[in-house]
């Protein structure tokens, strides 16, 4: 299984940016790539998926991201997560996503995550 999985999306709940940079630099490759329904294009390396994170991390406040269950089916990883928290109307959200990578090693070459964006 892979630990930069989880270091990854346990990054979007992290309260301060500089930690949060750290722990997906720990997780990424140099030359990575990161792509969900919400991002703009492909994302290239740890700085630019890092700030990604960060912008996230700004509009929804003590939001999280959970891994649930990882899965390794021959070189394919696989990740269910679950991210949530406190909406601005006050309603507690939950939204599951599937996450699949390439690694190199423990770290991640390419992430490409799947649910429905809002």
């Amino acid at each position: 299984m892979s630990d930069s999985m989880t270091t990854f999306f346990d990054a979007w709940g992290m309260i301060d940016d500089a930690p949060r940079v750290e722990a997906i630099s720990a997780a990424f490759k140099s030359d990575d790539k990161y792509a969900d329904p919400r991002s703009p294009d492909a994302l290239r390396g740890p700085a630019a998926i890092a700030s990604y994170v960060c912008n996230f991390s700004a509009g929804a406040p003590n939001w999280t991201a959970k891994v649930v269950n990882l899965s390794t089916i021959g070189t394919s990883h696989g990740a269910a997560v679950a991210t949530g928290g406190m909406e601005p109307d006050g309603k507690e959200m939950l939204q599951h996503s599937q996450y699949f990578a390439d690694m190199d090693g423990d770290k991640i070459t390419l992430m490409v995550g799947i649910g429905e964006p809002e």
